[in-house]
């Protein structure tokens, strides 16, 4: 039986970043849990334990505590984090781990050695629309953008060895030099968990706008088609069009060796849209093999940047080893790629064969101030 939300419940219930495209209007009733939920499903859960996520990063960027029996509308989603969780979109009976500060949930599969226990959620039932409908995060999607011919955007990809390789730090130092000569830029987190942490790194760098894949829809992209970010990718490329962007700066999460960033880089769809890679690593052989994996998918990077920059023998021991420049921050955010990524030809070679170094594949927004 559905039963309406109270207007109690509805002024303290805390919403995360995962659903800040819902309207706090659309949280009207409470639908009977079954545990069945899917990947986009939106509930409501209260605190049951704090674990490792102690705080709830809200819709509007804040950091908020958490405290045991704090009410929280979620959303089911899976997790792909080797230095945190892996997760998937279920439930045990009533109970859930919150898998992510953004507000995704489900149950942790396995985690690093380091990572303390999940916060874990009680659930109550799944939220439902005024006409007793359940509510799921495609709804509220972005549209497509119209008005986009004749637009043209150059894409600069970065992509890395791992998490916490520098992708971020690099895809924002970017966006700084391309600013920095008058370049209107669109930032764009392709692939990952819902995370309001690097969208507002990439508006603080000078993006006119940063979209992530909560924008298509998504809570997070482990486990999704390589249709389904195919067609994310071509969403936000026409957004980004139609924002007047100059540029677009996409972020793809994890490491080469995750399923999904390996079946992007190796889909032809994908890569002949991109005019420009930049390759972060997190030591010089990390670099090395790094950029083996890429050339074996006919991808050129311009340079390695991320945290082996940091290191002065470390970049002398990347260059040696690539043949590549190893750029610091300092350097991109200078513009010292601004003129190759701006004059690349989009050219794309197709693969020698089907078979790769790693294995064969299948083919409103937050704005910043002008």
């Amino acid at each position: 039986m559905n039963t309406d939300l109270s207007g109690e419940m509805k002024t303290s219930m805390r919403i995360p970043y995962a659903l800040r495209r819902v309207p706090r209007a659309e949280f009207s009733s409470l639908l009977p849990w079954s545990d069945a939920p899917q990947p986009g499903d939106i509930g409501l859960a209260r605190v049951e334990r704090i674990g490792r996520n102690a705080a709830l990063e809200l819709s509007n960027g804040r950091r908020c505590s958490l405290h045991e029996g704090d009410p929280l509308a979620v959303v089911f989603g899976n997790r792909y984090a080797t230095l945190q969780f892996e997760g998937y979109a279920r439930a045990n009976g009533e109970r859930c781990d919150l898998l992510s500060m953004a507000g995704l949930c489900g149950v942790v599969e396995s985690k690093h050695a380091e990572a303390g226990e999940p916060t874990k959620l009680h659930l109550l039932g799944f939220m439902g629309d005024a006409e007793g409908s359940r509510l799921r995060l495609r709804r509220f999607a972005l549209p497509p953008a119209s008005e986009t011919a004749g637009s043209i955007v150059r894409v600069i990809v970065v992509c890395g060895t791992s998490m916490d390789s520098g992708k971020t730090h690099t895809a924002m130092s970017l966006i700084v030099g391309l600013r920095r000569q008058g370049y209107r830029v669109a930032a764009v987190k392709l692939t990952g968990t819902a995370s309001g942490r690097d969208a507002w790194k990439m508006l603080d760098a000078g993006a006119c706008v940063a979209v992530d894949f909560v924008d298509g829809g998504l809570p997070s992209t482990y486990l999704c088609e390589l249709d389904e970010l195919l067609n994310l990718h071509n969403l936000f490329l026409g957004y980004a069009a139609s924002q007047k962007a100059a540029c677009m700066v996409v972020e793809i999460a994890d490491g080469l060796l995750q399923n999904e960033t390996a079946a992007l880089l190796q889909s032809s769809r994908f890569t002949r849209t991109v005019d420009a890679w930049i390759f972060a690593a997190g030591d010089p052989l990390a670099a090395a093999g790094g950029v083996r994996v890429l050339r074996s998918w006919r991808i050129k990077p311009l340079a390695i940047s991320g945290v082996v920059s940091m290191s002065p023998l470390g970049i002398k021991e990347a260059q040696i080893a690539t043949g590549l420049p190893c750029l610091t921050a300092r350097e991109l955010q200078n513009g010292k790629l601004n003129a190759q990524i701006l004059d690349s030809a989009r050219v794309f070679e197709a693969p020698a064969s089907p078979a790769s170094a790693i294995g064969a594949v299948d083919e409103d927004l937050y704005q910043h101030a002008e």
